[in-house]
């Protein structure tokens, strides 16, 4: 396979094990070795060519890119750790990506600089100075003078230091050299902001623990919008239609009422994962949680007001990120305050669910929310609205129009207001699907449910005669 980018005098006929066949720096301790890690989005033949280096020049179309990045986004997104990385860029489409990146909610507890001049900068830059634990360099020079640059860069480079590459060549053989001298990742341009995001976590990722869920943080415009409820009956619906192992986490802690909605009482929960957020493990996690259904377990709060309820910031996110581990979806139940550790939980979310009624403090905290959410998180679609008890007898309302222009977004969902089902399911520890599957409420709530798992609901065959005889039911 040769070079798509234009490069074909040098890259003609390339050979990792016939062109290079000499020893690597990278290879060599104690110079960085990081694992090699295959992304097939960049290896395609597709027809790539390199874009023109011109600024005015519309951006290439990458639909591969594009099609990694819808994918990636239906997925939970692990971040990264506390560590420094640079980016050294030579397109100013590259550096306008990078930009994007290090302003993601998955970057926030890294320190990224993005710096001008490509390899070439990155050489200048470390000959008197330690490396970070990531590099990312770009260069748009031929194979020959990439391969010789990156060997001057493992010359400085620390032990342990990470080097991804973006290059303008979509060569396999020059992957698969680079991979052999110790490169983390290459990418090609035209670059998509999740791409280099996902790049990037890759290398990260625990293999521990492998498998990160999708988080969805439900959070009331105001106390008494319904937040719970609705998280509760989607959590369930998850389960149930979409046969998903669902986990609610609870963090109301002197108030929350998820143990109640499930009819159970379990004798540990949310409280003792933060307070002992450094001894959770798989087995102490689902000793923890109490199972409502066959898929749907619950964190429970312990809702009680005996404790004053002193938690580190920290703990919080400990224990949401190991119980991210243990199911494709976790609910977040959220209180209605306000702290550092609620708004890291919602920033830091696959997707965010606000609930709002229609008046005027609803609007004005919803606003601030979606305004907050928004700027914080410019890689991400904005948040869920669900507009609840809407058409309440006697009580003056803000119409569902003028509500939607005040944010400049439409509801994903209005739920009129229907205080008998709701307080029958409440009464009952039951969800509104089981007390009338058929309501309107409940259907809304069928529907938005699959919006936001982004999958249809698995249509589940009834079992025949034969089978219930068997017994297999």
């Amino acid at each position: 396979m040769t070079s798509q980018s234009g490069f074909q005098d040098d890259f003609d006929g390339f050979d990792a094990d016939d062109d290079f066949t000499g020893p690597s720096v990278f290879d060599a301790p104690p110079k960085a070795t990081p694992a090699a890690r295959l992304t097939p989005v960049d290896l395609h033949d597709d027809g790539f060519d390199a874009p023109a280096l011109l600024p005015a020049q519309p951006p290439v179309s990458n639909p591969v890119g594009a099609l990694l990045a819808g994918v990636e986004s239906a997925l939970g997104e692990a971040s990264v750790p506390r560590i420094t990385i640079h980016i050294f860029c030579q397109r100013p489409e590259t550096a306008a990506v990078a930009e994007q990146a290090a302003a993601d909610r998955r970057l926030s507890r890294a320190t990224t600089e993005v710096h001008p001049g490509g390899l070439v900068e990155a050489l200048a830059h470390y000959r008197n100075q330690p490396t970070p634990p990531l590099i990312i360099v770009e260069s748009v020079e031929p194979a020959q003078l990439l391969l010789s640059g990156l060997d001057r860069l493992a010359e400085v480079c620390d032990p342990g230091t990470k080097v991804v590459v973006i290059g303008s060549h979509n060569d396999i053989g020059l992957y698969r050299e680079l991979m052999r001298r110790g490169v983390s990742e290459y990418l090609v341009p035209p670059l998509q902001t999740l791409q280099l995001i996902r790049a990037v976590t890759t290398l990260y990722t625990d293999p521990a623990i492998p498998f990160v869920g999708r988080t969805l943080a439900f959070v009331g415009a105001k106390g008494g919008s319904g937040s719970s409820t609705l998280a509760h009956n989607i959590a369930y619906q998850l389960s149930e239609a979409m046969q998903a192992n669902t986990v609610i986490a609870d963090f109301d802690l002197a108030f929350g009422t998820a143990g109640l909605d499930f009819n159970q009482d379990p004798i540990q929960g949310m409280a003792d994962a933060l307070n002992k957020p450094d001894r959770l493990d798989p087995t102490l996690l689902d000793r923890m949680t109490a199972r409502c259904t066959e898929r749907l377990s619950l964190f429970a709060a312990p809702a009680s007001l005996d404790d004053d309820y002193v938690i580190s910031d920290e703990a919080f996110e400990e224990v949401q990120n190991k119980i991210r581990s243990t199911a494709p979806y976790v609910v977040l139940d959220l209180p209605h305050l306000w702290s550092a550790w609620m708004r890291r939980a919602i920033l830091s979310s696959d997707d965010v669910v606000i609930t709002a009624t229609p008046d005027l403090a609803s609007l004005r905290n919803a606003k601030n929310l979606f305004d907050l959410i928004k700027k914080a998180r410019p890689n991400d679609a904005p948040p869920h609205l669900i507009l609840n008890q809407v058409g309440a007898p006697g009580r003056p309302e803000i119409p569902v129009k003028e509500f939607s222009r005040a944010l400049g977004i439409e509801p994903a969902l209005v739920l009129p207001f229907d205080p008998k089902l709701f307080g029958q399911a409440a009464n009952n520890g039951q969800m509104v699907f089981e007390v009338n599957p058929k309501a309107k409420a409940a259907e809304g709530l069928a529907q938005f449910t699959q919006v936001l798992a982004r999958r249809e609901a698995i249509v589940v065959k009834p079992h025949s005669l034969i089978d219930r005889l068997l017994g297999r039911t």
